[in-house]
């Protein structure tokens, strides 16, 4: 981490705990349950665990300047296995293990089905990976326990969009799975290419584990599509990327953030060079935090970032949390006093993916605005920058706006 934001959090750990002696005093045997629930087996696994494994290093490194009131963090960890039934089960589980908050869910449909269980028990979740639109507007935002620090696909899809068309391709076919995910996804690039006043020329739906997609492909080039928008999380974003290849059609594939995901680059191999997504975070060294992330992480588990932006927004998460409770000064750490603490975080952190300054507020639960994207590029089986410009300046970390 960051040495000045250590320091700095170091000191306001031990400006809190004067504060509140008495209290901390009586809890300091004590630890602050957090739950994490994610997809950490099964078909989603490999972003779930790098969300949890950014979280893990959070809880390392603030456990080591004293945690909260020198209360030590403590996990409590429920995979989901990207299942909607597990991700309820999980949910009901941490609501009655006690926990004080939750940080979890990567996959829109498991997220839907297990919100009403926090939003009932007032118990806040921050999403740190899942990126569906509805999540955080199924309750009004003024008594929503549900936030998000994952770029939301109303910010993506139009952020996508744009790009293409400044690149000239304005055919664009549609490929989104069938899942709450895919849904979500499609409506928000259709509403994106209104705005544009255009109009896809070709849609194509798709369960999960489809193995072939090669009549979709064709009709998309029949009907002159000049790329390919592709909105679904695993390794269907291989199959479509194998299919162009097969039919000798060379025209881009584009996307969400699933784009940079292992499932695409390994399963479509040179097939998926080139395609281009919307990124939050790029695992190159552009600055003195993201340099810190990436050491401390290949320190703590000694390979490489197999989907950065997961790691460090779950990392970022971890801290935005853990600030929110020291802006609590009477030691209540009920689920309604930790919300109001989370939409009037009054100190800036400055995270790895973004700098922070009243990230949530109460009538906002999505902490990430469009400007903060870039473009990203599967250049020889690895993530960088579509644009040179984007890496220029990618090393200045944006603010909300």
């Amino acid at each position: 981490m960051h040495g000045t934001t250590t320091r700095w959090f170091s000191a306001l750990a031990g400006t809190a705990a004067l504060c509140l002696s008495l209290t901390a005093q009586a809890q300091s045997a004590q630890t602050l349950k957090l739950g994490v629930i994610g997809p950490f087996t099964g078909p989603s696994s490999d972003f779930g665990v790098q969300m949890l494994q950014g979280v893990q290093l959070a809880v390392e490194e603030i456990n080591a300047v004293g945690g909260y009131l020198g209360r030590h963090l403590e996990l409590v960890i429920k995979d989901d296995q990207a299942n909607p039934d597990m991700g309820l089960k999980g949910a009901q589980e941490l609501v009655a293990a006690g926990v004080s908050a939750t940080l979890g869910f990567c996959n829109t449909g498991v997220a839907q089905k297990a919100l009403e269980t926090f939003q009932t028990a007032k118990l806040p979740l921050i999403i740190p990976c899942a990126t569906g639109s509805p999540l955080t507007a199924k309750y009004p935002a003024p008594e929503s326990y549900i936030f998000r620090t994952s770029p939301r696909d109303a910010i993506q899809a139009p952020f996508v969009v744009e790009d293409i068309i400044k690149r000239g391709w304005t055919k664009v076919a549609i490929f989104a799975d069938t899942t709450g995910y895919g849904e979500a996804g499609l409506k928000d690039v259709e509403a994106a290419l209104a705005a544009k006043n255009l109009k896809a020329v070709y849609v194509a739906r798709f369960p999960l584990g489809v193995k072939d997609l090669q009549s979709e492909l064709a009709a998309a080039r029949n009907a002159g599509a000049d790329v390919v928008f592709s909105y679904t999380v695993g390794v269907e974003n291989a199959v479509i990327a194998n299919g162009r290849k097969e039919l000798k059609w060379k025209v881009p594939q584009v996307g969400a953030w699933p784009l940079s995901f292992p499932f695409f680059i390994n399963g479509a191999k040179d097939a998926a060079e080139g395609a281009m997504m919307a990124q939050t975070f790029i695992a190159e060294p552009s600055n003195e935090r993201r340099a810190a992330f990436l050491t401390a992480y290949k320190r703590k588990f000694h390979q490489p970032m197999a989907v950065p932006m997961a790691a460090a927004q779950g990392y970022d998460s971890t801290y935005l949390l853990t600030y929110s409770l020291f802006g609590i000064r009477d030691g209540n750490l009920s689920g309604p006093a930790i919300k109001n603490a989370l939409e009037n975080i009054s100190r800036i952190y400055y995270g790895v993916v973004a700098t922070y300054e009243h990230p949530f507020s109460l009538n906002d639960k999505d902490a990430l605005t469009q400007n903060m994207l870039v473009m990203g590029k599967v250049s020889n089986g690895a993530v960088t920058f579509s644009r040179p410009e984007d890496a220029k300046r990618n090393v200045l970390v944006k603010r909300k706006n």
